[in-house]
């Protein structure tokens, strides 16, 4: 009905309720019907459906794009007239659609869908005509969304073309619009990438043909097919917040990953052809070279997001059996302005670490295994500390993040500058503060404590599993016991878990004695009258988890732990000394984050499983 005479025609709420109708015809939804069916459920109240009515349909005529009438009413931005009242998203709309016309809800989540696959069976354009996407194909069945349920004029025509039964489902009208528009457009790239670089490319991805020296045909990395599926994967795994990103070689297909909070999804298979050249666009883009395949490579590229923000990935290369694999490393520069409690820290560690961070010398060491957050912290901890009046200098390998406040230095094995020749001639730089990327042998062990010794703090990381066996990895690569004595004045352990998704976690009843025990052991730590599960939902793509925090067990160096660390130091002492002085172990830091409802206890038994 037009705005205008809305006040003199038939309003939704002197309509009876229609009722779904069967699935035929051409008929498209309206906010007419959609009003009746809010109404007749209690979704809105009667005295309130003129104006709500009114107020989509202006939304709905006013859009500069073709609008649905549910995006329409997600706009006005209700709530549920019925308890317990909550908003009416276009998620729960899409859902209570579903229910009404009876056919499945389905939430597309593009990493599992393989839409070089399901965009074969019909166009861009005869998906966008009639709003709908195909998400799935079996053997026997093609699953299609839709946000029409009535509109199933094109059903027996797509059921013929792919000799196969049409499931319809329903799902979000934008999402549908979304993804139509990029599944289409990438797998037209990978289809005209393929043609173009030909099958011979790919008979280059085994392993006989990739130790063949003099085979060096280049594909052309340049292709506007390639550049557009580069583009498309970096975009997209900003904003599935990957932290990495792997491309993998295989005899038939090739795998594309993503790592989001710490666990790898598969997020599509491209052609070997299509893989070679996304790998040579993207070390043409990083400076490193695209001919050499028989060895690793290392190089960094920074990129900018859709809403502006950089990024800075750093590439690695591997040869493998069925070619190049390359992982992307993603680096958010917004995480060296983080602060200590932002990054997990309890109140009492921060204030601790800030007193060793303060200190004019001396060594301070973060250890856990790779992917644990060290280097997040080190920045984080160099950031705050490297104001105008002091000089933070760092020897990496490579340098993780690009920072205007630091003097970085990258390793270079090729011309023998390992960390020791960089820490030499960094003690020529008038440092206050230096880091060193890690501690792998004695010659750097003796750099580091040489620049403590003489007036300098130095921070630095090493692989132990938790903060006491620093001392014992120290001593076994041959460090003096009295030059640690003298030196080390902290040490850090750390791991990384799987935060809870803020907006669906659901308490889980009371944890067990026996597991609450094994988690704080001899502490006097309350347990919790509920724990909380992951239940999944669209804010963590329903893994139940979103984001990490992390795990901390610090520890200072007292003097009666100082007295402790000899040629031959018993382990479990340097434990009990370091717990007597205020230590917290990784397994109690994760209780407490238990009894928050930040995580889980299938969490913190899985990042801690190394310490039992």
């Amino acid at each position: 009905m037009p705005a205008a005479s809305a006040a003199s025609q038939p309003t939704a709420a002197d309509k009876p309720a229609l009722q779904p109708k069967a699935r035929s015809g051409p008929q498209r939804l309206d906010l007419q019907t959609i009003f009746s069916w809010l109404l007749a459920d209690g979704i809105v109240a009667k005295d309130e459906v003129k104006s709500l009515y009114t107020q989509a349909q202006v939304l709905h005529k006013n859009a500069s794009v073709a609008m649905h009438p549910l995006v329409a009413v997600a706009q006005c931005k209700l709530k549920s007239a019925a308890p317990p009242h909550r908003p009416l998203t276009l998620d729960w709309l899409t859902e209570w659609l579903a229910g009404k016309v009876k056919l499945p809800f389905f939430r597309i989540d593009p990493l599992k869908i393989d839409f070089t696959r399901v965009a074969d069976v019909m166009s861009s354009s005869y998906a966008t005509r009639f709003h709908i996407l195909p998400v799935e194909m079996t053997t026997n069945e093609l699953v299609v969304a839709t946000c029409e349920p009535f509109a199933t004029e094109w059903e027996a025509e797509i059921a013929k073309i792919s000799r196969r039964s049409v499931k319809l489902v329903i799902a979000n009208p934008l999402d549908i619009a979304q993804y139509t528009t990029q599944f289409f457009a990438l797998a037209k790239s990978i289809k005209g990438a393929k043609q173009q670089n030909g099958q011979d490319a790919a008979l280059r991805s085994n392993f006989e043909q990739l130790v063949e020296l003099g085979n060096h045909k280049q594909v052309d990395a340049n292709d506007q097919h390639i550049i557009n599926i580069v583009d498309w994967l970096w975009q997209y795994a900003f904003e599935q917040r990957a932290s990495d990103i792997h491309l993998e070689p295989k005899r038939e297909l090739c795998a594309i990953r993503f790592r989001i909070d710490g666990v790898l999804h598969q997020v599509y298979q491209v052609p070997p052809t299509v893989m070679i050249a996304m790998t040579a666009r993207i070390k043409l883009l990083g400076r490193m070279d695209v001919i050499e395949k028989r060895r690793p490579q290392d190089g960094r590229i920074k990129t900018r997001t859709n809403s502006g923000e950089e990024i800075e990935l750093r590439l690695s290369t591997l040869p493998t059996a069925f070619g190049e694999k390359l992982v992307m490393r993603i680096f958010d520069p917004d995480v060296v302005v983080k602060s200590l409690p932002e990054l997990g820290f309890p109140p009492d560690d921060a204030a601790r670490w800030d007193q060793l961070t303060t200190r004019p010398h001396g060594i301070i060491l973060v250890t856990g295994p790779t992917g644990s957050g060290k280097t997040t912290t080190l920045y984080t901890t160099l950031k705050a500390l490297a104001t105008s009046e002091v000089n933070v200098c760092t020897v990496e390998d490579p340098i993780e993040m690009v920072e205007g406040s630091f003097n970085q230095m990258q390793v270079q094995h090729g011309i023998d500058l390992s960390f020791a020749d960089g820490v030499r001639a960094l003690m020529r730089q008038d440092p206050d503060i230096i880091m060193v990327g890690e501690i792998r042998d004695l010659e750097t062990a003796e750099m580091a404590i040489q620049a403590a010794l003489t007036g300098h703090l130095v921070l630095s990381t090493l692989h132990t599993n938790d903060a006491p066996s620093a001392v014992m990895r120290l001593l076994e690569l041959g460090v003096p016991y009295y030059l640690l004595e003298s030196t080390l004045i902290g040490i850090m352990a750390q791991r990384l878990t799987r935060t809870l998704c803020v907006h669906c976690k659901s308490p889980d009843g009371e944890i067990s004695n026996e597991v609450w025990h094994s988690l704080v052991e001899d502490w006097d730590i309350p347990k919790p009258a509920t724990i909380y599960r992951p239940v999944g939902c669209p804010e963590c793509r329903q893994t139940g988890y979103r984001g990490r925090t992390g795990l901390y067990e610090l520890l200072t160096v007292s003097q009666p732990f100082s007295k402790m660390i000899q040629a031959e130091t018993d382990i479990h002492a340097l434990r009990k000394q370091s717990i007597a002085d205020g230590m917290k172990p990784l397994r109690l830091a994760g209780a407490l984050k238990i009894v928050e409802g930040t995580t889980t206890v299938e969490e913190v038994l899985k990042v801690t499983s190394a310490l039992t």
